[in-house]
């Protein structure tokens, strides 16, 4: 059955009596005048005493009382056997049968709540029939304009790069409720909350916390596969009733959408990443303070992380600007996962495409060393990289970033310090992975840059090592890197030397020249640390 045969009306009793064809016959409400909003799915017209049998609930009956009976009891039968079968009012027109309506006729209405409306003045019941069903169908087209209207909001987000996890964020919104979409078996892919259009704030309930709650009163939309049996259905759209209850046109939306999710999950095979997605979202909310301490093992199980009472220690992954491409997510978030149960411990691990990087908890267990886990940690995310074909040998190599282990209150703290270290370290000499904490400088000075402050840091490149980088743009023997290796041997020059592959004497000269072209003396400790942090600087600014 399509979407348009499981449409229900939108139009209530009271908008009905509000109609001109109804309103000239001067209705007035007996009972039930709590109850007008009601929806109308049809209007009948009839006068036998067994009507009730004909109704299959939801009309609005009218009648000028010819069939409901000469005595109390027959008039009190009549109205619980339309209460019964949940119409949606009764309208009664005076004249033809009664002057005004029976005192039993009205108190039973009352006592079934069913509404109960008398006419005083005659009007021609097909007038009013074709004017409620012309307010249906016209309810029915709003519905399916509303509905196509999402749904070109949705191809239009695919087509300017989107994918399935926009498609449902529109939703959610469109919607006003969370949605969740499941995995055939159950388990969840993607939440998205139905944040505000207008100040993008987080939706009153997290989403993946009412799937858990209202999962089995939610409405389900099968995704489709194609196939048959099995295949049948590829994953089911989940509307959550968490700040409304689902209307028709959000169940239109829905099934709509979801042949739209069919076709995009077909194409590029989006469980794997979705689930990644679901996962890197709910990393970024940690971190960022969206989901409390309290708050985050409850969902962190319901996305399969368990660690216990371990700690947790925050690891983050960015990948090299245009690695990988939109496309290959998918597959970079597979490998990542397989090679990630080599280690054997409880890991979380999200994708976050637009930020180019892929956060993760790791569970320490009692008596791990942090450094062997890290080694092994960031040996495996660079074998997923490698597996999923991303080790291009013209690209940097991706940073791995290692926090500090602690416990859930610490955890989002630990993720958004690693992810801000892991921007910062770029750049920096290769690494298999680089401590959070031994990156506080780097992270400094990249703040400084992001906070707009990146003149500064041009001003103090410049003033610092300024006429050396003049000198080595003309010369034809640079000596930027003989500062930087006699800086990072601590100023032993014998190691430098050596590193340098020249001769004492040589270094001897280049370092005098350095220290006369800056007019500084080189084995001063302040002279030393500001030359250290101008070249660290210097990884910040545009100027070469």
């Amino acid at each position: 059955m399509g979407p348009e045969a499981k449409i229900e009306a939108e139009i209530t009793v009271r908008r009905a009596l509000e109609l001109p064809a109804l309103r000239r016959g001067l209705p007035e409400v007996l009972a039930g005048g709590d109850r007008l909003d009601r929806t109308v799915r049809w209007v009948h017209a009839g006068e036998v005493p067994h009507i009730a049998s004909l109704l299959k609930g939801g009309e609005l009956l009218l009648t000028t009382g010819l069939g409901l009976g000469t005595r109390p009891s027959e008039q009190r039968a009549f109205i619980r056997k339309l209460a019964d079968r949940e119409i949606a009012a009764l309208v009664v027109e005076l004249g033809s049968r009664f002057e005004s309506l029976p005192s039993a006729l009205v108190e039973a209405a009352r006592d079934c709540g069913l509404p109960l409306i008398q006419l005083h003045r005659e009007v021609p019941y097909v007038t009013v029939t074709e004017a409620i069903h012309t307010e249906i169908i016209n309810s029915h087209y709003a519905l399916l304009r509303r509905a196509d209207e999402i749904l070109r909001r949705c191809t239009d987000m695919l087509l300017r790069g989107g994918g399935a996890p926009e498609v449902l964020r529109l939703l959610a919104v469109f919607t006003g409720n969370p949605l969740c979409l499941e995995a055939p078996d159950g388990s969840p892919l993607y939440a998205a909350g139905p944040e505000s259009d207008d100040d993008g704030g987080p939706a009153d309930a997290d989403p993946l916390l009412a799937w858990e709650g209202l999962r089995d009163t939610g409405v389900r939309i099968d995704v489709p596969g194609g196939g048959h049996g099995p295949d049948a259905v590829r994953a089911r759209l989940v509307l959550l009733p968490v700040n409304s209850p689902v209307a028709p046109v959000h169940r239109i939306a829905a099934e709509r959408a979801a042949d739209l999710l069919a076709v995009v999950m077909l194409q590029s095979r989006q469980e794997e990443v979705l689930a990644a997605r679901g996962r890197g979202d709910f990393l970024a909310d940690l971190a960022e303070g969206r989901i409390s301490a309290a708050e985050a093992p409850a969902q962190a199980r319901l996305l399969g992380f368990r660690p216990g009472a371990e700690p947790v220690l925050p690891v983050v992954m960015r990948l090299p600007a245009g690695l990988p491409t939109p496309g290959s997510w998918a597959l970079l978030a597979q490998a990542l996962r397989e090679e990630l149960a080599a280690p054997g411990v409880p890991v979380l691990l999200g994708v976050r495409p637009v930020e180019g990087r892929v956060p993760l908890l790791v569970a320490l267990r009692a008596g791990q060393d942090r450094a062997a886990l890290a080694d092994r940690i960031a040996e495996a995310l660079r074998a997923g990289v490698v597996r999923a074909g991303l080790d291009r040998p013209t690209a940097h190599r991706p940073v791995v970033v290692v926090g500090a282990p602690g416990d859930w209150a610490a955890a989002g703290p630990g993720l958004r310090h690693a992810a801000e270290a892991a921007a910062a370290a770029q750049g920096l000499p290769e690494q298999s992975w680089y401590d959070a904490r031994r990156l506080d400088i780097e992270l400094l000075l990249w703040r400084m840059r992001e906070h707009g402050e990146q003149e500064v840091l041009t001003d103090f490149v410049e003033r610092a090592i300024g006429p050396l980088l003049a000198h080595d743009r003309g010369a034809r023997q640079p000596l930027l890197p003989t500062l930087e290796a006699y800086l990072a041997s601590a100023g032993r020059k014998a190691e430098t030397a050596r590193d340098l592959n020249v001769n004492r004497q040589t270094l001897y000269d280049r370092l005098a020249r350095i220290a006369q072209l800056l007019g500084t003396d080189l084995d001063d400790p302040q002279t030393v640390l500001g030359l250290r942090l101008a070249l660290r600087a210097r990884r910040h600014t545009d100027k070469p």
